[in-house]
């Protein structure tokens, strides 16, 4: 503990992390805990898994007073890491018993209303905060400290405009945190506008390159989804997460593995946020084998002892494939990444193998496999089928998807993903986007007279049960409007 306590971290955390068995302080820690705690804006480069919420949790545990409202506001991209941000809060202040609200959609708000009333500390999304700020149940007049975390994912999903509304509810003398794995345009501009003279501190890798092996076998594309069987039944593994690029894809891969006698779960952000919590609680205590997911629980979700990451999908955004292969190899153990490699995957897998020289992508050789058995209701595809279905966080409304099996075609669910979507739908009913944006799209996009209604999907709802409220733009009683559509 001693390493922790030159760090200028007071006995009331000390406590708290020796509870947690902590050993030594992480590379992020040792870097940026120092900085926030004499005041300054940080920006940290920073991975999954690095130890950063205990970085800014120290300084906000240790520099905020119990019971004089809400002093430090810490904004996530996904409502799972909300939680966990909120959890683990928690668990670092336990001696100091500061109350730590969570915001976030997908559930009822009055609770939360009632939480926000005795909050020191509000961890949230994005949309649910927006939707606070507008009704007048929230404050931020006196926040003294604001993180932004995970903050190129949250600006990968379409959340720019809402957080510069909420930066600008917070005092302008607060001190600003912005913890990303990537330092983009957008990362760039955020920083230069709302943070003063930021210091930038970045950590390695937290996956370890010597203990990570990473493949790519080429397969015949009506073989791919057979291949996926072969490998999860022979390969010697723990617990192990297959990543899709579509929610549609994600239902048809875990459906079809059940089938093939593999216990699999799914999570994507079409489910509703009871359903999220019960699937990672399920993962978590291994009751499955298998975590079949859209990028959405690649990023910030704390989802350790995975030791295989099947790449079903190879990602649209080849920095993407950092974030996934980030969830094995981790704390000293080894793992295995395993790209499935047909046809329809090759432009991507060439884009991601050049942006990621440094990465060694071995080649291995097909095995012998026989060619399983899919059952199918009609709606979904065939393994010899190519498919598109709609994608979780890029998903253009209406529009097909690339690179996918197993998609069912053109999608036409009920929104609820982490994205927005407008308002309207297909004729036929089924929830739409806008055509070409960052909506979850519908059977044709755009918008129509007949469709169910959308909204912000994820945060705020595309007219499903995950989202908090559906609306198709954004007035604020208290006065704060929509800069940019």
């Amino acid at each position: 503990m001693e390493s922790f306590k030159k760090l200028g971290i007071e006995d009331a955390i000390l406590r708290s992390i020796e509870d947690k068995k902590f050993e030594a302080p992480t590379e992020i820690q040792e870097m940026a805990i120092p900085l926030i705690l004499e005041g300054k804006d940080i920006i940290g480069g920073a991975a999954t898994g690095s130890g950063k919420t205990l970085a800014f949790g120290c300084g906000i545990i240790q520099k905020i007073e119990k019971g004089n409202g809400i002093r430090a506001l810490v904004l996530t991209p996904t409502r799972e890491l909300a939680e966990q941000v909120q959890n683990s809060l928690k668990e670092f202040s336990r001696h100091k018993q500061l109350r730590v609200a969570p915001i976030y959609g997908g559930v009822a708000i009055n609770p939360q209303i009632r939480q926000l009333e005795r909050a020191d500390v509000v961890v949230a999304t994005p949309g649910r905060l927006l939707d606070h700020i507008e009704r007048g149940t929230i404050d931020l007049g006196d926040v003294e400290m604001l993180v932004l975390d995970e903050a190129d994912r949250m600006l990968d999903m379409g959340f720019i405009d809402d957080v510069e509304m909420i930066i600008d509810e917070c005092p302008s003398d607060r001190q600003t945190m912005l913890f990303s794995a990537t330092v983009s345009k957008d990362i760039q501009y955020l920083s230069s506008k709302y943070m003063n003279n930021p210091s930038k501190v970045f950590a390695k890798a937290y996956v370890d390159s010597d203990k990570l092996k990473q493949v790519y076998i080429d397969v015949p594309k009506k073989m791919k989804f057979s291949l996926l069987v072969h490998l999860l039944k022979t390969e010697k593994s723990g617990l192990v997460m297959v990543f899709c690029n579509t929610r549609s894809n994600v239902d048809f891969v875990q459906k079809n593995l059940r089938k093939n006698d593999i216990d699999a779960i799914a999570i994507h952000g079409g489910h509703t946020q009871a359903k999220r919590k019960s699937t990672l609680s399920k993962f978590h205590s291994s009751n499955a084998h298998a975590l079949v997911c859209t990028d959405v629980a690649a990023r910030g979700l704390d989802i350790p002892h995975v030791s295989h990451v099947y790449n079903f999908d190879i990602p649209d955004d080849p920095s993407e494939y950092v974030h996934r292969i980030g969830r094995t190899a981790r704390a000293g153990r080894e793992g295995k990444v395993i790209n499935v490699v047909a046809d329809v995957d090759k432009g991507g897998f060439t884009r991601l193998s050049k942006m990621h020289r440094n990465f060694k992508i071995e080649r291995e050789d097909l095995p012998k496999f026989e060619r399983v058995l899919i059952k199918d209701d009609g709606k979904g595809p065939r393994d010899h089928r190519e498919t598109r279905g709609r994608r979780e966080d890029r998903g253009r409304g209406g529009g097909r998807s690339s690179g996918g099996y197993g998609g069912g075609g053109r999608s036409s669910g009920s929104g609820g993903g982490d994205r927005r979507s407008s308002s309207g739908g297909s004729s036929g009913g089924s929830s739409g986007g806008r055509s070409g944006d960052r909506g979850s799209g519908g059977s044709s996009g755009g918008r129509s007279s007949s469709g169910s209604s959308g909204g912000r999907s994820g945060d705020r709802g595309s007219g499903g049960s995950s989202g908090d409220k559906a609306r198709t733009g954004f007035k604020k009683r208290t006065g704060v409007q929509k800069k940019r559509e």
